[in-house]
Order: structure tokens, then sequence, then C-alpha cells
């Protein structure tokens, strides 16, 4: 089906936080002869039916994309990614639709590896918890640990964990990896020593993981094995901890403490068996604010615009994802080289 006449080539954006930084991407765009559009972050079908209608290209935040949105989309180019990961997005139907993909890997790397020592260090020293106190007219003192007198476990060396292995280093600690996809040579050239998980979660003093979601990681056994006193931090995904089994341990006290960027049941937070009372003093919980940082943002929204813009001028963009766009695919859509 070839798409309708447009009078003007459109960008929709449905991230919320694209362009809120220091950069004006949004003038990039605009400068470029486009169009930008702002639509629902949910990625609602009924709303989006009138912009997507007439994009050319879509900045896309972290909710699905499926072949129904895509359908409502009959002059799309290039599908951007504000973001890493793109397993919301049916590549499938992007590819036969004729959609290149693009993501903006590493663009938050560094600000989630500052996070996770953040995390670490205020769950070591009890910090929000010093904070209440004081704030409550209390100065009684809690006696902490300190980070660079400790074993660390980094459980996944993608870009985070080895920029959290680099600064773990840097502040002394002895540096315990496992990743089974990463070579051992690899591992020990960033001055860390890779080890099995089981001797990992017997060792560490602090564990940080980085490791994709999809798996249950720390559980009851883990926990039963841990190091006394390990502290666990998860930037990463919710799924790899049972959070009941965590709160079980904090109160026999085989864990000192646990600090996470995520909940698993993020939209209803208060149930989780995490934020109980009791256990104010020995959990610290951000809302999924590890990338939130200006210059991450920049860099993210950044790489997303210069996919959108090589994909429009007919080059390859940077950093694609997925499958060939197919020949076959609607008339007049871009229909970029291989990407990997």
């Amino acid at each position: 089906m070839t798409p309708p006449h447009r009078t003007h080539r459109a960008v929709v954006v449905t991230s919320r936080s694209f362009s809120t930084g220091s950069a004006d991407l949004t003038g990039r765009l605009t400068a470029a002869g486009l169009t930008v559009l702002r639509a629902d972050p949910g990625h609602d079908p009924a709303a989006l039916r009138g912009p997507l209608g007439e994009a050319v290209a879509w900045i896309a935040g972290t909710a699905p994309v499926t072949a129904a949105h895509l359908a409502l989309a009959p002059a799309l180019s290039v599908l951007a990614r504000h973001g890493v990961g793109v397993d919301a997005v049916d590549l499938d139907a992007a590819r036969d639709s004729g959609v290149t993909v693009t993501h903006t890997p590493g663009a938050n790397s560094e600000a989630v590896a500052e996070h996770t020592l953040a995390l670490l260090l205020a769950a070591l020293r009890a910090v929000p918890a010093g904070d209440a106190r004081v704030r409550a007219g209390v100065w009684t003192v809690t006696r902490g640990r300190q980070l660079g007198a400790a074993v660390a476990g980094v459980v996944g060396f993608g870009r985070i964990g080895r920029g959290v292995t680099e600064r773990l280093r840097a502040l002394g600690c002895t540096v315990l990896v496992h990743d089974p996809y990463v070579p051992d040579d690899a591992v020990r050239a960033a001055g860390a020593r890779p080890v099995p998980l089981d001797e990992l979660r017997s060792a560490a003093d602090v564990v940080a993981l980085h490791t994709p979601g999809g798996r249950l990681l720390v559980d009851a056994d883990w926990t039963a094995a841990a190091r006394d006193g390990q502290v666990i931090v998860n930037t990463a995904r919710a799924d790899l901890v049972d959070e009941t089994a965590v709160a079980d341990a904090l109160r026999s006290g085989r864990l000192f403490g646990y600090a996470a960027d995520t909940l698993a049941t993020e939209s209803r937070a208060a149930h989780s068996p995490l934020l109980a009372d009791d256990l104010r003093d020995r959990v610290v919980v951000t809302p999924h604010l590890g990338a939130q940082t200006e210059q991450a943002v920049d860099r993210m929204g950044t790489m997303a615009v210069d996919g959108v813009l090589d994909v429009l001028a007919g080059r390859r963009p940077r950093y694609p994802v997925g499958a060939e766009p197919s020949p076959g695919g609607p008339a007049g859509r871009a229909v970029t080289g291989r990407v990997a």
C-alpha cells in the first residue's frame, strides 16, 4: 500500500525523558525539516492513531511496540528506541513492515554504574536511616561498614558491570566476577577474578547484579549459602530476586542490607515485602532513576536522533537492531543495509 501524500514529515516522540536535558534535541529534529509530535508514553493505540498516521519516524520509550502499532504508521521508516532494551518491540513485525529499529547501547551505562555505588554506600553506611533519625531529632549512631574493605561480587560483565568493577577497584575492593559469556581473560584484564556463581555467592561481602532478567537468581538457596552479612544491590531487573526470601534473610541477619532501583511490583510497590516497616533501616529503594542523569538523557537522546536522521537520509544507522527490513515492505519506506 502506498502511503498517503504528506505535506510534512513528522517524528512521533513517546519517550517522557526525550530532550529534557541540556541538549535541544527537539530543535535538531526541527532544523532537519521534521515536525515533532509528542504522544502517549503508554502507547495506547487509540491515542497514537492520529500521530502515527503522519509519522516517518518514531522515538519510542519503554512501552510495547506491536504489529498493531506499526499498522497505524504507513509511512514509518525508523523506530528509534530511546533506551537499550528492545524486548518490548516486535522486531519481526518491524522487519516485515520495512521499518529499521535502532537503540542507544551504552548511553546510560556510566549513570547506572554510579548509581550502583551510591546504593551500595547508602546500604553499608545506613544513610537513609541516619537522615531519618536526625530529622526526628535522634542522633544515635549506627555502625556501618567500609566498601573499600569489602570483597565485591559482580554478576554480569557487560558495560555496566565493567563500569562498576572499575569503580569498586578504585575504592580498594577485591572484585569477583561471574559471567559465563565473557572470556576469563577479559575479566582478568579488568583487574578482577572470574569465579563460578556459587563461589561468588559464598565469598562476596557485597554483590552487584548486572545480568539480564528472565531468571530467578537470588532466592532462599542463595541467601542460605551467602556469606554472613552480605549486602546485595540490584540495578538490573526485579525478576532476578525473590523479594520474600530476601526479606526473610534480612530479618534473620543472614543479609546485612539490600538496595535496589526496581521492585517486582513497581505499580503497587507498597505490597513489596521489602518495604515492611521493620526493614526500613536495612533496605534502600529508588524509583528506577539509575539512568536519570542529565548527561545520560542527553546521550541517549542524541543517539536516538542520530539514528532517525541517518535512516531518513538513506544512511545505515550506527546502532541498528534486528534483521534487514523486508524489500517487500510498504512503498516509500527507507530500506537500509543488513543490521545486526
